[in-house]
């Protein structure tokens, strides 16, 4: 299991020494939230940034969530911006399967996001066409909130959807989960921690130590 580490909660004004850190503890993965304030009532961060980032950390995944209406709209200026992975909410548009096919053609890994709202099985016709699953520990748009109930349960409903389906999707999950609970996510076999103030950000021991401590208790892949 990984960390890929959720940019919006870079400290903006030590946003260089914040990313340094990160890379220098191991971090493979920025988790790079696009908000349009449309389908989220926030907005962040502009492809601009994914594009400097892509240029002063090349080894780096970048993983793109995509809260945002008509998500196509976005896929060639992700592409030209070096996103690795772009992931978008089933929701968002009424063509699912198109926009998981832009993706793919537009040579980046495509992957869906599902809502606390949504039944787990809404992404059964899909998960054979992407390459990540993220599920949505919190509601989006807002960083820093504390886990819903029933999401570990949801986690292993995605986990055994995985197994029947016979997928090789990595499964991500975003928010609110901390130590305790990232261990449940390890054993029932989550590939990602979006890393948040719960892991990473805001440890006493600072980030790259954070980073260290995570693959030691979680390991990396």
């Amino acid at each position: 299991m990984f960390n890929t580490a959720s940019i919006i909660n870079v400290h903006f004004l030590n946003m260089k020494e914040e990313l340094d850190a990160l890379v220098e503890g191991g971090t493979r993965f920025f988790h790079i939230d696009l908000m349009d304030g449309h389908y989220v009532p926030n907005l962040c961060l502009p492809i601009k940034l994914l594009a400097e980032l892509k240029e002063a950390y090349p080894q780096v995944n970048m993983d793109v969530h995509m809260m945002v209406t008509n998500p196509s709209d976005y896929i060639r200026r992700l592409k030209e911006a070096g996103a690795d992975y772009v992931s978008f909410h089933t929701d968002s548009t009424p063509f699912v399967r198109r926009t998981i096919n832009e993706i793919r053609a537009a040579g980046m890994k495509p992957g869906i996001v599902i809502n606390p709202s949504q039944c787990i099985d809404h992404i059964r016709p899909f998960v054979e066409y992407v390459d990540m699953v993220t599920l949505m520990a919190v509601e989006p748009g807002f960083a820093g909130q504390p886990l819903l109930e029933g999401s570990m349960d949801r986690l292993r409903e995605i986990c055994a959807l995985r197994e029947q389906m016979g997928c090789r999707f990595l499964l991500s999950v975003d928010g609110g989960i901390d130590y305790e609970k990232g261990r449940e996510c390890k054993e029932m076999g989550v590939d990602a921690i979006v890393g948040t103030v719960h892991t990473i950000f805001g440890q006493p021991d600072g980030i790259k130590a954070a980073c260290m401590r995570f693959d030691r208790e979680f390991g990396s892949i």
